[in-house]
């Protein structure tokens, strides 16, 4: 049913308008070797789409007797040695066959009407009962001449291969599980590791390659033997050869809605279809359009349609289906490269001179139709000399979607009702822990759900204005950007909101107390004491760290971690010295700085107080001095037997036996190694130091 009307879906044959993408398919596939910066899953998920097979194109002769005409039922399969095996064939609903196996049988017209009701998705067809009816008709096995019943079937998709397949019951698992339903035979063709048998439940390895049997000339033929031989002598009957096929079809553009681009077609009596002549570009959408949900209003308006044809002048008729809306999102991309362009698409110059897009970011949910459709596109674009560049994005981040922390239903109507989280007033044990919640609006008391992502439909969306009324748009960047990756899903927390908070007013509390002492001086990086070191040491470490978890798209999360960890630093750093003072000064620029990306408000009214003239936005990027990463001295945990039982500080340049030697002379050391033979001593540079003894 349709998911807003609740309307039954029932599949119909309607005229349709097509991209032919399949041209492109073979291109498609291995331009995504030129895509580096692409996602691994996003190519797989193209890769699986496009789906590139190699297998054989097999026809099975009609039987005259039964169907009462020449002709051949094709089929491909990727596994031609299975041919001998093939008990039956089954047909998709829509096939002709089925068609004409269905006049004066009601209770087939039945079943077909039935199969075309259900859904078109692989994914179901996979999952849901495998269901048939046989017909009266029969096809010939293309090598032995024997009589095949024809079957309708719900698990075979007119739109897939040819709308039939050969069904070989004892190596293939939905052959398999069809047969044992209906009775039908199973021949076993192929010797695998589960034997030369087919029991009664079904095995993988049943699927597997493996020598011929029961296949006559063919017998004792590997796969690719068996391939070549079936192959020559379906050629010798002109009954199959070999072929390449793709899971991908061509792109079916038409719509039958009012908005969308329309499809500058007009349909002549005389001359046929008629593109509307480049002159007349573009046919805009009448905009007096009341839409009342019975079909296309474009189709019931005369005004629209009626015209003239543009060949001969006699009246003709306006195409009334519009595109697809991927069609503009398609290359829309590209437009804005030059959108005050009025000499075409896009001005080539423009176009080539910022494509391709150096960063795209979109949902995982566009992995395949809307990038495949882009990429056929710009390819599309460049054939016709529009762009240079085989790709249209160079770089693809796929961001997660933002998943509800609970959602609400009131106990007792049977959880029919769902509610916002801000319409629901939550109840916390000492711990923080949920442990109840009511409706603000009358105090009824709900269930509480787990994780669903936000959707209008559950009514569990976060409004973000209310959040940002109560927090600042700051706040709740900072908690999206900190809470996920961006490549992951984000659950929300009205807490975590909260904590981001918290940490935004510490920052701008120690601004505060800093700048109300006055602003001091410049920093004597030569004349800071071993305290102050490390703590400068911090600063730049973070500027370091954060510098390249920012150039990475995924990593803003840590980015910011490394931002709180500085944080924690100067909140403890002393004070009373004009040098301490210039010290913080450095590390609150830095954190201005470095936090001006994600909380641009606050970090623009710091970076002023701070005493600088020129807004946040055009001040540099923090600059790592190298100089203060290093270390005079370092700390090293001593484990004995991989249990911490020390540390012992060593100056940075110790060698090996240095530290060694400091180790096993440790006197926290040395009460757990007496009596012991050491064994071995693990010295882990700038880390640590494992003694191994018994």
């Amino acid at each position: 049913r349709g998911w807003r009307s609740g309307a039954l879906i029932e599949k119909r044959e309607i005229p349709m308008y097509y991209f032919r993408i399949t041209d492109y398919a073979d291109e498609l596939l291995e331009s995504l070797d030129e895509l580096p910066g692409w996602p691994e899953q996003v190519k797989t998920m193209q890769r699986n789409w496009i789906g590139k097979s190699r297998g054989m194109e097999v026809q099975f002769p009609f039987d005259k007797a039964s169907i009462g005409h020449e002709g051949t039922l094709k089929v491909f399969t990727t596994r031609p040695d299975t041919l001998m095996g093939a008990t039956y064939v089954a047909v998709a609903a829509e096939h002709p066959l089925a068609t004409q196996a269905a006049q004066g049988n009601p209770a087939l017209q039945a079943f077909i009407d039935e199969c075309k009701s259900g859904s078109v998705a692989e994914a179901d067809m996979a999952t849901q009962e495998k269901k048939g009816m046989p017909t009266s008709l029969f096809v010939e096995h293309p090598l032995t001449g024997e009589k095949l019943p024809v079957w309708v079937a719900n698990y075979v998709l007119m739109h897939y291969g040819d709308g039939a397949v050969m069904a070989v019951p004892a190596h293939d698992e939905r052959d398999f599980e069809f047969a044992h339903k209906y009775n039908l035979p199973v021949k076993a063709v192929v010797r695998t590791s589960a034997g030369d048998d087919v029991g009664s439940e079904w095995l993988a390895a049943y699927g597997e390659h493996g020598q011929l049997i029961n296949s006559a000339e063919f017998d004792g033929l590997d796969f690719a033997g068996a391939f070549d031989a079936i192959e020559a002598a379906l050629i010798r009957k002109e009954l199959g050869k070999s072929r390449t096929q793709f899971r991908l079809r061509d792109w079916g553009i038409s719509r039958q809605r009012y908005w969308g681009c329309p499809i500058p077609i007009i349909h002549c009596p005389s001359c046929g279809d008629v593109p509307v002549p480049e002159d007349q570009l573009p046919v805009t959408l009448p905009e007096n359009v009341v839409p009342d949900g019975a079909g296309s209003p474009l189709a019931r308006m005369p005004e629209f349609y009626e015209c003239t044809c543009p060949k001969c002048g006699t009246a003709a008729k306006r195409e009334t289906d519009t595109m697809d809306t991927f069609v503009e999102s398609s290359w829309y991309f590209a437009r804005y490269a030059s959108p005050n362009y009025e000499g075409g698409m896009v001005d080539p110059k423009a176009a080539n001179h910022w494509l391709p897009v150096d960063q795209y970011i979109g949902g995982i949910e566009h992995a395949i139709l809307h990038l495949l459709y882009a990429r056929f596109f710009h390819k599309l674009m460049r054939d016709e000399g529009l762009v240079t560049s085989n790709e249209p994005f160079k770089n693809l981040l796929t961001q997660g979607m933002v998943v509800a922390e609970t959602y609400y239903r009131v106990a007792s109507n049977g959880g029919k009702d769902w509610f916002n989280p801000a319409d629901v007033e939550i109840e916390r044990d000492a711990k923080a822990k949920i442990i109840g919640a009511r409706l603000k609006t009358d105090g009824l008391p709900v269930e509480i759900g787990g994780t669903e992502k936000m959707s209008k439909s559950k009514n569990n969306g976060v409004d973000p204005q209310s959040m940002i009324d109560q927090y600042g748009a700051d706040t709740c960047r900072l908690f999206m950007m900190f809470a996920s990756p961006p490549d992951a899903s984000l659950e929300w927390s009205d807490s975590g909101v909260e904590g981001a908070s918290r940490f935004l007013r510490r920052v701008w509390r120690l601004a505060q107390a800093h700048v109300a002492q006055g602003l001091p001086g410049k920093l004597d990086v030569a004349a800071l004491d071993d305290a102050q070191k490390v703590i400068r040491r911090a600063i730049h470490a973070a500027i370091k760290q954060a510098s390249t978890d920012v150039g990475q798209f995924h990593k803003f999360n840590t980015a910011i971690a490394q931002v709180m960890t500085v944080m924690n630093v100067l909140e403890k750093a002393p004070q009373a010295t004009e040098q301490d003072r210039a010290l913080l000064q450095e590390g609150l620029e830095a954190v201005t700085l470095l936090l001006a990306p994600i909380t641009p408000h606050i970090s623009h009214e710091l970076w002023k107080q701070l005493g600088h003239d020129k807004a946040v936005i055009d001040a540099g990027w923090p600059a790592v001095d190298e100089s203060a990463l290093v270390q005079d001295s370092i700390t090293l945990v001593v484990q004995v037997n991989g249990k911490l039982r020390g540390q012992v500080e060593m100056p940075a340049a110790a060698s090996r036996e240095e530290v060694e030697a400091a180790a096993r002379s440790n006197e926290n050391v040395l009460r757990f190694i007496d009596g012991l033979t050491i064994r071995k001593v693990i010295v882990v540079p700038g880390k640590l130091v494992n003694i191994v003894a018994n």
